[in-house]
């Protein structure tokens, strides 16, 4: 059916004829892109041009009912895929952009997206799921194979997706965050401090904003007391810096454990940041941070961190998943 509705005629011969199509031009190490657009008509000076660029015959399309062209395939798929806080570009050479139009966190069914792969004649790429994206910055493309498509597998397509948000961006939310830090040497003024300036330029990047930090010896009272002392002041999120790893004087995780109405996670397959504890008190996320936040760019808290600033709860089945691409040569 598909052949029958395409008639190739010599380009010599197009002369006022209406391309199908989008024609590239491509010159290797120079240039890559459309050389002549779908819906052009063809004039006689168009001819060289035509044959540079390799193309000694077109088609003409004699439309059946129940058949989409290729740009406008791909403008419905965008359309059913596109979801909050996405933008899509006209069709160029068959495929639709789908682009951010926030600084946000994006979301992406991977799921849905094998399933849309499964339907016959349909392309759809995107970015990793959770990735920190800017305004404009690239989410997806989607497309049809052949020029001219059956329209059920579009609509197909759209059956899949209705109601469900394949592609999407979530807002950063402004959190107003405490620190604790534990660790009698700092505590007692022996070292000086070094998560505070890493943390604040990490929250700062996502717009919210650490209000106070509070200092406590190895001791799980005083830890509770000052954690405690910020679940009665309403943040958003507390953060527990120091004392996380497996050594006997290091309290924090008791302390946070005993407050806690859920405990996520203590530890992660991540590496770095394989010590770090999620809990909650009541609706409050409390993470334990590992030491490796003071030394690495990228750890377990860098992951999960954008996740909680978007308002999303991180679950254990998540972090277990983290192992899978989370090694950073640590």
């Amino acid at each position: 059916m598909k052949n029958e509705m395409l008639k190739e005629i010599r380009v010599e011969d197009a002369v006022g004829y209406t391309l199908a199509h989008d024609l590239t031009k491509i010159v290797p190490g120079e240039f890559k892109g459309r050389a002549f657009k779908k819906g052009h008509v063809i004039r006689e000076e168009d001819i060289p041009e035509l044959l540079n660029i390799g193309k000694e015959h077109i088609y003409v399309i004699d439309w059946k009912e129940g058949y989409l062209h290729e740009n406008d395939a791909a403008i419905r798929l965008a359309k059913a895929i596109a979801g909050k806080n996405v933008e899509m570009n006209d069709p160029y050479e068959g495929k639709v952009t789908l682009t951010s139009s926030i600084y946000g966190l994006a979301k992406i069914d991977e799921e849905l997206v094998h399933q849309i792969n499964h339907v016959q004649d349909v392309a759809l790429a995107t970015i990793v799921n959770h990735k920190i994206v800017q305004p404009g910055s690239k989410l997806a493309g989607t497309r049809v194979l052949p020029l001219i498509v059956e329209e059920k597998w579009v609509e197909k397509v759209e059956q899949l997706v209705k109601g469900k948000a394949v592609i999407q961006v979530k807002e950063f939310i402004p959190f107003k965050v405490g620190l604790v830090t534990t660790g009698s040497e700092v505590y007692k003024g022996r070292i000086k401090d070094r998560f505070r300036p890493i943390i604040q330029r990490k929250l700062e990047a996502f717009g919210s904003t650490l209000i106070e930090q509070r200092f406590a010896p190895d001791d799980i009272d005083l830890i509770q007391r000052e954690i405690n002392d910020f679940v009665e002041k309403k943040v958003d999120l507390i953060l527990v810096s120091g004392g996380m790893s497996v050594d006997p004087d290091d309290r924090s995780p008791f302390a946070i454990r005993e407050l806690a109405s859920e405990v996520v996670t203590q530890g992660t397959p991540m590496l770095p940041g394989s010590m770090l504890m999620i809990a909650y008190i009541g609706t409050i996320p409390v993470l334990g941070l590992p030491g490796g936040v003071l030394h690495d760019p990228y750890t377990a808290f860098d992951a999960v961190l954008p996740r909680i600033l978007v308002g999303e709860k991180v679950t254990k089945e998540e972090i277990i998943r983290l192992g899978y691409g989370g090694y950073f040569g640590c």
